[in-house]
């Protein structure tokens, strides 16, 4: 007979040291509100352009001092110069898009469930991917709390000056449409909680709207002692594929139906601090 399913709480607190991973703090930005930080990884697998470029604007200042502009009900946050005057020193304005990449040589987490929008779904290096087989190519999909590069109706229209997270319910119609490189660790309460913007799409109405932006860091470029840190639940491990199993079959005593498959985007990849309460 199968045992069942451990619960989530019992695979994390099963969990070895090497099942965690430290975020590079080169792949990693702070994004610095009033009420806080908002951490975010980088995929520089998945965008390396992107990657690069946004690495760029942040060191050169230029986020510093602009806002989140959009606030969409069930949908995400946006941050952009309002003005559209602010000046690039290195950066570049806009890049070809990063949609897709090669699924050659990428490590994949697969779930054993079908997804709706990819013939395989699962997780890659701590992101939530999908990836065909037949055409050979591999994405990032828009999962709660992704990051991705705003652009206009052509595609090589964004390069990173317009940045927004994914706040809402998983818009997957998204995916492959957008340019994503990166996922917020924490710090999510900061965006979900900020007013709704009125006017269309969420915007502020406004400019005594904004949300201000104190600055934007690459977390290397911040003295270690004033960085966040945290670790992640490795993506390519078992213990993940326990957590998995777990979040597919639920167990606890709450539920009294238990569906045995799970979406892509309802796994948590579970972040904590370094040296969380108890050792657990």
């Amino acid at each position: 007979m199968t045992a069942p399913a451990a619960t989530m709480s019992e695979v994390i607190a099963a969990s070895a040291p090497g099942d965690w991973r430290a975020p590079d703090p080169e792949q990693t930005l702070y994004l610095e509100l009033a009420g806080g930080r908002v951490v975010m990884e980088l995929a520089p697998e998945f965008a390396p352009n992107h990657v690069r470029n946004v690495k760029a604007l942040v060191r050169e200042r230029y986020f510093d001092g602009l806002a989140i502009v959009r606030v969409q009900e069930n949908y995400v946050v946006q941050w952009a110069d309002p003005d559209g005057k602010r000046e690039l020193a290195s950066a570049q304005r806009t890049l070809p898009a990063e949609f897709e990449r090669s699924a050659q040589g990428l490590q994949f987490t697969p779930l054993p469930d079908g997804d709706t929008f990819a013939p395989e779904a699962g997780f890659s290096a701590g992101f939530p991917a999908a990836r065909d087989g037949a055409s050979g190519l591999a994405w990032l999909v828009h999962c709660y709390g992704m990051l991705g590069a705003g652009r206009d109706n052509a595609s090589d229209s964004g390069g990173g000056t317009e940045l927004y997270v994914v706040t809402g319910h998983a818009p997957r119609q998204l995916d492959r449409n957008v340019t994503l490189f990166g996922r917020v660790l924490s710090g999510m309460e900061l965006l979900t909680t900020l007013p709704r913007g009125t006017k269309a799409l969420g915007f502020y109405e406004k400019p005594e709207q904004h949300v201000p932006i104190a600055a934007m860091r690459v977390a290397a470029d911040v003295p270690a002692a004033e960085r966040s840190e945290l670790e992640v639940l490795r993506t390519d491990t078992a213990t993940f594929t326990a957590l998995v199993n777990a979040r597919r079959n639920r167990r606890e005593e709450w539920f009294k139906h238990s569906w045995g498959r799970i979406d892509v985007c309802n796994v948590p990849i579970v972040v904590r601090p370094s040296s969380p309460p108890n050792g657990t």
